[in-house]
């Protein structure tokens, strides 16, 4: 498919366009993106960031745009990956990003990084990929007892009953949600 572009929203990089193919990675759209960024305001500045399931790599380019020391950028999808480097090249921010690929719940964090301050995590919508993937990241040592998760999800898929549902997965406090059109985003903090 040919690919359509997305931009920076704030920070440094503003209006920088990334590019998305749209139809094989669903982005989260600017204005999502924009608001989710609003919201973490000056929290995100010098912090370590994973963007998990990165398609793209939107979040994680958004997070360094606007003060993120680090990201580690996490996807099992070729055209994933190939797009998360080209974005990467493109914001000039090599120094400051790692791609990485990983068939997530499957494989291991594969990252010598860890933990990470800020999770952003945008799964396929329906697949029920939102609680193994906190399972990973509470396996591989991802987190510390402060570190904040992004997730942006399907409203078919309300993380607060997840959470419920889950006593293992009771290190997480949902302390927001938010619902942007058909998307919704819940914010979590880890208390390990």
């Amino acid at each position: 498919m040919k690919p359509k572009s997305q931009r920076i929203v704030g920070g440094r990089l503003r209006g920088k366009k990334l590019q998305r193919v749209d139809g094989v990675i669903r982005p989260t759209a600017d204005r999502t993106r924009e608001a989710i960024f609003n919201i973490l305001g000056q929290q995100i500045i010098g912090a370590r960031v994973l963007d998990v399931f990165a398609g793209s790599g939107a979040l994680g380019l958004e997070a360094l745009s606007r003060g993120a020391e680090s990201a580690v950028f996490i996807d099992n999808q070729p055209t994933a990956l190939g797009l998360i480097g080209q974005n990467i090249r493109h914001c000039r921010v090599q120094a400051q990003a790692r791609v990485i690929r990983c068939n997530i719940p499957s494989q291991p964090l594969p990252t010598a990084e860890t933990p990470f301050d800020w999770v952003f995590m945008d799964p396929p919508y329906n697949q029920a990929l939102i609680g193994p993937a906190l399972q990973w990241l509470l396996n591989g040592r991802g987190l510390h007892g402060d570190s904040r998760l992004v997730v942006e999800h399907d409203r078919y898929e309300p993380v607060a009953d997840l959470l419920e549902r889950n006593p293992e997965l009771s290190v997480f406090i949902l302390f927001d949600a938010r619902r942007y059109g058909k998307a919704c985003v819940s914010f979590l903090r880890c208390v390990l």
